[in-house]
């Protein structure tokens, strides 16, 4: 990567957020955008347009343009796995032959759905998802923000491989009424097939005849499915050029598009097909997910912030932070870059966050007035998600609002602990209303976030080699026999005897 290009973006002068107002009263406008039903604005950021000149200069020279036309291409831009990233032909944006097949699979998944709302597996209420990291995240985030109303089907969306959350699930659901979902790309996931086992073992207990007639596989490995023992017409495969975490566009997201309706999932799908258009053909400085990854990297890259906090102000996002962490740390959380050489710079910031207003009353303090450099992201939705008196609703806007005019405005007194140094910065993801086409759309340019992010420091976002030394050992483990360091042989021992 030419060291000249990220010179100039670590040249950028650090000028304070009220001098950035009171420079251009323009200052909203510039840095705006309105996407999908979503208004995003950073002016609150320490953007500038000398910072984003830099930035799409930086872009240029990583041949960005490029690699964003390869991505919808279908080209091989996941260089270190030698495939494709197709998750934008899910929902019909990429190569024809890559969007053909996918809405094929859809069209498989619909089938399904039908026959299940025909009753024709039985009586079915309860949907008992198994899977873990994107096969889980996603679906549960959807069904969580969009399902509170739809009344369809109880779902359950169980990752951990601890059995208290399977025995959460089992003490709601009647094993009679309950349909199993193994959701793992390669179908030989540990924890997930593990679970999927002892829900197995529930419904035998429970006298359910043919309960292998009562599950459905997702996954890219069809064949393994059907050796495991799930019949082919409950086979929903999606293509090995799907990342996990970019999944839940494909037969992944059958426990929501089952559980929200199957209009619904197709809104979700056009709402982020709106996103991606807007990314594939919006100039850089008005592009949403590129304003934002130029953003990103100004605070890790220059002001050395290690850490981005996302705080969503609607219980129905309340999942938010959860997927963004695997989304942005597994993507970009790497060292190296395409061509194997070492990053030599800070890669993906450590993603965290939580719910407002509880974490108003929790870590806002280390926020606004901590030694660390957090830069805050809050995203909220103008229309209620409940019925009661509206000061409910309004007071939750008004504490987003207030937060992010608290951060930049600080306040100085004598009294150095009563004192907030201020110029802290944020950004605001305001959803006129949160539906299927807008939370399509939001994670969408998540996804796209990532991307321009990953390009511009020159990684691959689409492999997540780092989570495999972890799973080989515990496999070793699992087999016994093996002596690790003498600290993990002392836990074991202690565990186990």
């Amino acid at each position: 990567m030419p060291a000249a290009d990220w010179t100039k973006i670590e040249a950028l002068p650090a000028i304070p957020l009220k001098s950035l107002f009171a420079d251009d009263p323009d200052r909203v406008t510039r840095f705006s955008a309105d996407v999908a039903g979503i208004h995003f604005d950073w002016s609150k950021t320490h953007l500038t347009a000398e910072a984003v000149s830099a930035f799409e200069a930086l872009a240029k020279a990583q041949g960005l343009a490029g690699k964003r036309e390869a991505l919808f291409a279908g080209e091989e831009i996941n260089v270190t796995e030698g495939r494709a990233a197709e998750h934008t032909a899910e929902r019909g944006e990429g190569k024809a032959d890559s969007v053909a097949r996918a809405r094929a699979l859809h069209a498989r998944m619909r089938a399904l759905i039908d026959a299940i709302e025909g009753e024709a597996l039985g009586p079915i209420r309860h949907i008992l998802h198994v899977g873990i990291g994107g096969s889980a995240l996603g679906p549960d985030l959807l069904v969580d923000a969009l399902g509170r109303e739809a009344g369809r089907y109880d779902v359950a969306i169980v990752s951990n491989v601890d059995g208290v959350a399977l025995e959460e699930a089992f003490a709601r659901f009647d094993p009679a009424a309950t349909l199993l979902v193994i959701a793992s790309k390669t179908f030989t996931t540990t924890e997930t097939m593990l679970n999927a086992q002892s829900v197995l073992q529930w419904m035998t207990e429970h006298g359910v005849e043919d309960i292998y007639g009562r599950v459905v596989a997702l996954t890219a490995d069809p064949d393994k499915a059907l050796e495991w023992g799930v019949d082919e017409t409950r086979i929903l495969p999606f293509s090995e050029s799907v990342g996990g975490r970019y999944s839940l566009w494909s037969s992944i997201g059958f426990p929501a598009a089952l559980a929200l309706g199957w209009d619904c999932f197709e809104e979700l799908l056009e709402g982020a097909a709106e996103m991606d258009r807007h990314f594939r053909l919006t100039a850089l400085h008005e592009n949403a997910p590129a304003l934002a990854a130029f953003a990103d990297l100004y605070y890790t890259q220059v002001r050395h912030a290690e850490t981005r906090a996302t705080f969503a102000y609607d219980e129905r996002l309340r999942l938010l932070p959860s997927y963004l962490q695997q989304l942005e740390m597994e993507s970009n959380g790497k060292g190296v870059t395409t061509d194997g050489k070492p990053l030599g710079r800070p890669s993906a910031a450590i993603t965290w966050g939580g719910v407002g207003t509880d974490a108003q009353h929790a870590v806002f303090q280390l926020l606004h007035q901590g030694t660390h450099l957090v830069p805050v992201e809050f995203v909220a939705v103008i229309e209620a998600g409940d019925t009661l008196a509206e000061d409910h609703h309004r007071q939750l806007l008004l504490n987003a609002f207030a937060q992010g005019a608290a951060l930049m405005a600080g306040k100085q007194v004598e009294d150095p602990a009563r004192s907030y140094s201020g110029d802290r910065p944020s950004s605001t993801i305001l959803l006129d209303d949160l539906d299927a086409r807008s939370l399509g759309a939001l994670i969408a340019f998540y996804e796209h976030r990532v991307f321009v992010n990953a390009i511009l420091l020159g990684i691959n976002p689409f492999d997540q080699f780092g989570v495999e030394l972890g799973k080989e050992m515990a496999k070793a483990a699992i087999a016994g026999g093996q002596s690790f360091d003498a600290s993990t042989d002392d836990l074991i021992k202690r565990a186990f005897g």
